[in-house]
């Protein structure tokens, strides 16, 4: 009896030992954390596959995909109040400078504005939207935000809610732009006297921007806003001003083209407001007011946001289309399924697509009931599946949306965790504030990698 149940108490053993065994082995199994989070259709690792229906690469030897970027180191309890540190991976070699990359442009705002520079906050106390359906807007908040506790932002910003005036504000976004691998800042222009809503004008700040950028090797590239009026002669003054204004600053950027010709790269934020036929008169060679063939031509880009506008965008004479949304899903330019094609349309007619990818996306401090299109983080993962998304379709420049655009949530800029008497806001934890300056960099040099294959 005795040796039965010795039998059995081994066989008992033996089954747990296995078990044990078993499980440990399939924990091993585990994807490492930080490892991109691949959407629908992007099961396989970056350009792994070629577009369907496209032709393949004349006599060239099909490179090894490469394998996703490393993951990001694990969190560790560092101090959170401190700005400016370069994250320990992205520390240079001892005499050399961090890279950046014109290839990667990222969506800058200069409309801050704080008490100590202005004598009062600008757009940190934006106001809350009405829904333009009273009904709808009955059920929800009215007024206008008070910083410095409460800021018409979801997050918080590790520099407070700053003057974008302020030469120490400069000097550090530059240095977040140059951590994140950021060659080109894409600066929200307004022409002089003009400003958004509700902001204040800011061309007289565009000097100080181009100084500070040039110190850290980074360029600056115009995002020109719609504004009461804009039109196609408007523009045609716009380009004329800020070319003759900025063109000969060193931090100005200019894009190369296949040709080898080096000319100025404008985006045209809502470019659809005015019609193809009236961009043409601009854009096209034989317009009545082109720039083409002048010393003011450049490469226009314009805004996507429904599928018909790509017609358009080539009727009208630009020379490329982005897509600046951060809510993948919100049009048809922001969503990451119709990439492939809008690239594939871009490749026939010889126009270029410069995807926009973010971080994530809230807009109801501001806007609040506009739910439906807020983009939850997941702890970078979001914005990891987006930057999937772009390389997937091999871009000649990928922007990014955006640097500081805080009102609707897509900044990559530092945040910090904050809470107030009557707020709570978002933040990068468990991660520390460079999150997505790291993020971007890593992706940033894998995106060159990547360049560097299909060029041979």
């Amino acid at each position: 009896m005795a040796r039965r149940r010795r039998r059995a108490c081994i066989a008992l053993f033996l089954v747990l030992l296995f078990a044990f065994g078993t499980l440990m082995g399939l924990r091993t199994l585990k994807a490492p954390d930080g490892l991109p989070a691949l959407g629908p259709g992007l099961e396989l690792a970056p350009f792994e596959r070629r577009a369907e229906g496209a032709p393949a690469p004349a006599a060239r030897a099909p490179a090894a995909p490469a394998a996703p970027p490393p993951p990001l180191p694990p969190h560790t309890a560092e101090p959170r109040s401190s700005p400016g540190p370069v994250p320990a991976e992205a520390e240079p070699a001892p005499g050399q400078s961090l890279r950046v990359y014109s290839d990667l442009h990222a969506f800058y705002y200069s409309w801050y504005g704080s008490p100590r520079r202005e004598g009062h906050y600008i757009h940190w106390d934006h106001v809350m939207v009405p829904h333009w359906d009273p009904k709808i807007s009955a059920s929800y908040p009215r007024g206008r935000h008070s910083p410095p506790d409460d800021l018409g932002s979801s997050f918080y910003p590790e520099l407070g809610p700053y003057s974008s005036r302020d030469p120490d504000v400069l000097r550090e976004h530059m240095t977040q732009l140059k951590e994140a691998a950021i060659g080109v800042l894409v600066l929200s222009w307004y022409p002089p006297g003009m400003a958004d809503d509700n902001g204040e004008p800011s061309d007289d700040l565009v000097p100080a921007i181009l100084d500070a950028a040039h110190q850290y090797n980074i360029q600056v590239a115009f995002h020109i806003q719609p504004y009461k009026g804009r039109d196609d002669i408007t523009v045609h003054d716009n380009i004329k001003y800020i070319i003759d204004t900025y063109g000969s600053h060193g931090a100005f950027y200019h894009y190369k083209n296949s040709m080898g010709k080096s000319l100025p790269l404008f985006y045209i934020y809502d470019s659809y407001l005015t019609s193809p036929e009236a961009w043409a008169h601009l854009l096209t060679p034989n317009g009545p007011h082109s720039i083409r063939n002048t010393p003011y031509d450049g490469v226009f880009i314009a805004l996507l946001v429904e599928e018909g506008h790509t017609h358009d965008i080539l009727a009208a004479g630009f020379d490329g289309m982005y897509t600046y949304f951060a809510s993948n899903g919100f049009s048809f330019g922001s969503s990451h399924q119709n990439w492939k094609a809008v690239k594939n349309f871009c490749d026939a007619n010889n126009l270029m697509f410069i995807p926009s990818v973010g971080p994530g996306y809230i807009d109801t401090s501001i806007r609040p009931w506009n739910n439906h299109n807020t983009r939850n983080r997941v702890n970078g993962k979001y914005y990891e599946t987006a930057l999937q998304a772009a390389l997937t379709v091999r871009p000649e420049i990928v922007s990014i949306t955006s640097f500081n655009e805080w009102h609707e949530g897509t900044q990559i800029e530092k945040a910090i965790p904050k809470k107030t008497p009557t707020r709570l806001y978002l933040d990068y934890l468990p991660h520390q504030p460079s999150l997505y300056l790291e993020l971007t960099r890593r992706w940033a040099e894998h995106f060159i990698k990547e360049k560097e294959q299909w060029l041979m």
